[in-house]
């Protein structure tokens, strides 16, 4: 179980990172999705599609997490930005940073499950219906998801837009 667990890790890595959103480490989620699937390895190592399982754990720890933490009173989230690439050209792998981070940031306005149907329907490239399979929900509850997140981004991404065209036509 540990190899083909090992050999999964660093997409699952990847993938824990979009779904917590900068809410809980990544490498807690993958930790604790590893001790669930370590407890009945069979199931694991049996599935047709292991990293279908493992995701399927993953998200489920950081859904289970999420509505834990969200009775918690949050601190505000401090506004940074980040400055643009500089130079035309290579700039170091700094464009491709900022442009994970701001992935990050988007998707953290997101619930931990429409997060993962975005994640697997638009990031890895699954169809609706699969990505219900994996997640074990509903074709329409994924689809309903889905559409609902993208609506969220879709406010998110014009939202800053709009900021500072407002401050451009300013006096």
């Amino acid at each position: 179980m540990d190899d083909v667990f090992c050999a999964l890790l660093p997409r699952l890595y990847r993938r824990a990172v979009l779904i917590a959103g900068g809410r809980q480490s990544a490498e807690d989620i993958v930790h604790e999705a590893y001790l669930k699937l370590a407890a009945r390895p069979q199931r694991f190592l049996a599935h047709p599609e292991p990293y279908a399982y493992a995701f399927s754990a993953l998200v489920s720890v950081a859904r289970d997490t999420y509505r834990r933490d969200r009775r918690q009173v949050p601190v505000g989230d401090v506004d940074r930005q980040a400055g643009a690439a500089g130079a035309e050209g290579w700039d170091g792998g700094v464009g491709d940073r900022q442009a994970r981070l701001e992935t990050v940031r988007l998707l953290r306005g997101l619930t931990p499950r429409q997060a993962a149907v975005v994640v697997l329907v638009d990031l890895d490239g699954y169809t609706i219906d699969q990505a219900a399979e994996i997640l074990r929900v509903h074709r329409g509850t994924a689809a309903r998801h889905r559409e609902r997140a993208l609506g969220k981004l879709r406010t998110l991404v014009r939202a800053p837009q709009r900021a500072g065209s407002e401050r451009e036509g300013a006096p």
